[in-house]
């Protein structure tokens, strides 16, 4: 689009100080935009159109607004309160041409782009601005997710020219250009460049004759109409969606609509995106409406769109209908978790959720989903800067008073986890204290929780010194997880050479397994290279009394590794998977491990937790003192957010029984929608026009876990399985009086993992073999430019298709060994 105008510019009054008050008018105004099907390769297109503006536009631009200025600075804008939004921004990039210094520094200015940090540089007659819109403060319009890896990457730029002789300005140019693009997928991405001229036409013309007063103050008040005092910073416009979906529409026809439930299907996360639209514009009565109507299956679905659209009305509408007292644990579940997960909660959800917990009989596994919600929740909002907010203090206060009076160990179990997923660093003290003084549970989910913590928060003096006696056993005795769990925050937190050689050389004294186990740990993070440890690491395995084959030959079949599954120029994600056996071969524990790294942002996208106690006794061998009945049990993360442990059996009656009632389905861990990606961000141009950007990402997820021991046939296997569907929406609206546009684009597939781990105990050494593979993986993208211009209008769509094949991924070479041989006798 291109636009020319002539800008009359006339001074009504001056002081002797040099403050002027200008008057500032738009005329004889032309636009043209050039149609994108015109468009070719190697032209720049076909014939521009003219863009006729509405008589209503045309008389609102030749409204001449007012300025404040002196030196080069505006000091004050006046015009139109009342005017079209998208006229008076437009006056405001007119207005911003004149915004300048002849002195070279940096300063903060405001113009239509906010109150920003600018850079002078003077040479001669010209002076070149340098703006950083990074730096701008202006009105809060939009919202992003709390994780920047499902936000947007924005790089702008901006940069005038001003030439300036015998103090009157000849000329401007001025240049601004912004990259925008999904984080996790910059090849979708959108280049807006935006450029104003203003050339000197006339040093002199007739116009309004000066007039004489005090101040502008006084000259203002002469005029008949006065003009009232507004902002340089351009304010946001709402473009009226016309084709948007209505829920009232839906309503009327709802006999006729299905709501999807299989949620690892694409259609399904469409539609899901598709309600949190129809939500957000809807009122309470509505989605109350919707919500009693729809068939009882279909509630879950809908209950968690509305907490993703966490509009007043949706967040109303969820208090008035969810009644903890009657409703299914299923569906007061899925609004626990669709709260835990949202991709940035407000406090009026934090608020609803204590509400519904507070002071009501509820199931225990309500209770303990309610809680480790509460800590996510509380957690978010502090990421989001509003760690102030009463709810927010209400939250923690829950979250610890909760602690101090709780008896139960399974009890003080779940408001650890919670903390975990809080992550407060006022709450450190408090869990170094229960992971060194607690019963072995409390110890075990207190270290875990201060695992789940950044570098910066746990690398203190006071954290190594507790993590060194837990570790070294100064006090007591600790499980071997503690005690591990504790080498790894010693390990990973910017650890001190010291701790690492004491680590090493503590080895020697260990048993085979645990001795292993942490060697390979430390092995591991030299090819790391986004390990925080790797360079102390490096140093110490270079010294021949600690890195040596009398060192490092004792091996047990523990084992840790981690590996790329995927690498992108976006994003690198890993798998891996740590496995603790016990000195009898049996597992004690496994952790696998999804992570996403992307732009020095770090996600844990799953982890899932095995545990195992007591397996001994299943072989006839006493349990020694101090060792845990027979148990099995699994925990998982996803999104960092610690979802409630799940205990398969507890204790050799509890085995045998479900052994004998198991239906032989797999346990689900977590199923549902959620909205992954909420990003909504309005671009003010110095121009004065602006473009809102919108990322939406929607995911259906199915993780279901599973784990069968075979007393008789003496194996033991897991297996965790993720089905999903992703479908992303990223789009571009640019706005002025002349044109609309708008750039879409959207992308859609299909994924499904499996990992089992299957281990024969009846063989010495205990044979287990692991495979991680991923199917076939359908995609599809879509790329729509629409247009509208006056009256006429283009659409141009594009589209894509394609499938990642299906791979099963090597893991290591001796895996491979163990797996063909028991792969080989299970078909025998």
């Amino acid at each position: 689009m291109q636009a020319e105008a002539l800008i009359h510019l006339h001074r009504l009054w001056r002081d002797r100080d040099g403050q002027e008050l200008l008057q500032v008018q738009i005329h004889d105004l032309k636009a043209q935009h050039q149609p994108e099907e015109e468009k070719s390769q190697d032209s720049t297109g076909g014939s521009p159109v003219e863009i006729a503006l509405s008589p209503e536009a045309q008389a609102e631009l030749q409204q001449p607004v007012l300025i404040s200025w002196i030196s080069g600075k505006v000091k004050a804008f006046y015009g139109n309160k009342v005017e079209n939004i998208l006229i008076s921004n437009l006056k405001r990039g007119i207005v911003s041409l004149f915004q300048l210094q002849p002195h070279a520094g940096t300063t903060v200015e405001e113009d239509a782009s906010g109150s920003c940090q600018v850079t002078y540089t003077v040479s001669n007659h010209s002076i070149t601005k340098t703006k950083d819109l990074l730096s701008c403060s202006k009105p809060k319009s939009g919202f992003t997710s709390t994780n920047k890896i499902f936000g947007v990457q924005w790089q702008p730029s901006s940069r005038s020219q001003y030439v300036v002789k015998d103090g009157l300005l000849q000329s401007v140019l001025a240049e601004e250009s912004h990259l925008v693009a999904p984080a996790l997928r910059s090849c979708s991405s959108i280049k807006i460049t935006s450029r104003q001229q203003l050339q000197l036409v006339s040093p002199a013309m007739p116009g309004p004759a000066e007039v004489s007063g005090q101040s502008p103050k006084d000259v203002l008040a002469g005029m008949g109409a006065e003009p009232q005092p507004l902002g340089m910073a351009s304010l946001p416009f709402r473009r009226v969606c016309t084709h948007c979906p209505s829920l009232r529409a839906f309503l009327k026809a709802s006999d006729r609509q299905r709501v999807r439930t299989d949620t690892s299907k694409v259609a399904t996360t469409w539609q899901f995106q598709r309600f949190i639209q129809m939500l957000r514009s809807a009122k309470k009565r509505d989605i109350l409406e919707l919500l009693r109507r729809v068939p009882e299956q279909a509630r879950p679905f809908l209950v968690e769109a509305a907490v993703a659209t966490q509009s007043m009305a949706s967040l109303a509408a969820l208090s008035d209908f969810l009644d903890f007292s009657k409703e299914p644990k299923s569906l007061l579940e899925k609004f626990l978790y669709a709260a835990a997960f949202s991709p940035r909660p407000s406090g009026e959800l934090l608020h609803l959720v204590l509400d519904k917990l507070d002071g009501k009989q509820l199931a225990p596994e309500i209770w303990e989903t309610g809680m480790v919600a509460v800590g996510s929740l509380v957690g978010k909002l502090c990421q989001q800067k509003l760690c102030g907010l009463q709810v927010v203090e209400r939250g923690v206060e829950t979250l610890l008073r909760g602690l101090r009076g709780a008896e139960e160990e399974p009890e003080v179990v779940i408001y650890l986890l919670a903390l975990g997923n809080a992550r407060l660093p006022e709450t450190i003290p408090t869990l170094l204290e229960l992971a060194e003084d607690g019963p072995t549970a409390v110890t075990t989910a207190a270290t875990s929780a201060l695992q789940r913590f950044p570098a910066p928060h746990i690398s203190s003096e006071q954290v190594k010194r507790v993590m060194r006696r837990i570790f070294h056993q100064t006090r007591k005795s600790y499980d071997k997880t503690c005690r591990l769990a504790a080498a790894e925050i010693l390990l990973d937190s910017h650890p001190l050479p010291m701790d690492v050689i004491n680590i090493l050389l503590a080895t020697s004294e260990m048993e085979t397994e645990m001795a292993t186990f942490l060697r390979l740990k430390v092995q591991n993070s030299l090819h790391d290279h986004h390990h925080l440890a790797r360079r102390t690491m490096k140093d110490i395995m270079g010294d021949p009394r600690i890195n040596n084959y009398n060192f490092f030959s004792k091996a047990g079949i523990s084992s840790s590794f981690s590996g790329p599954l995927t690498v992108t120029q976006d994003l690198i994600s890993t798998f891996g998977l740590d496995l603790l056996f016990l000195e009898g071969g049996f597992l004690r524990k496994s952790v696998s491990d999804f992570s996403l790294l992307s732009h020095g942002q770090q996600l844990r996208a799953a982890q899932v937790t095995f545990e195992a106690q007591g397996m001994e006794s299943m072989m006839g061998e006493n349990l020694s003192e101090g060792e845990e009945e027979l148990m099995a049990g699994m925990s998982a993360t996803f999104l960092d957010v610690q979802l409630r442990p799940i205990i398969f059996f507890q204790g050799y009656t509890d085995l045998m029984a479900k052994v004998l009632l198991s239906s032989g389905e797999p346990t689900s861990v977590v199923r549902g929608n959620f909205l992954l990606m909420d990003h909504h961000q309005v671009i003010p141009l110095q121009s004065g026009l602006q473009v809102t950007v919108r990322l939406q990402g929607g995911l259906g997820l199915d993780i279901s876990a599973d784990m069968d021991v075979s007393i008789w046939e003496q194996e033991l296997k897991t297996s965790i399985s993720a089905r999903g569907s992703l479908a992303t929406d990223f789009q571009a609206e640019l706005d002025s009086p002349f044109l609309q546009a708008t750039l879409r684009s959207q992308t859609e597939m299909e994924t499904s993992m499996h990992f089992d781990t299957k281990l024969r105990f009846s063989s010495s050494p205990v044979l287990m073999c692991l495979q991680l593979r991923e199917e076939q993986v359908p995609y599809r993208e879509f790329l729509t430019v629409s247009q509208s211009a006056g009256s006429q209008s283009s659409t141009a769509r594009k589209g894509r298709r394609g499938t990642v094949h299906g791979r099963e991924f090597t893991l290591h070479q001796a895996n491979s060994k163990v797996c063909n041989l028991l792969l080989t006798a299970e078909k025998e």
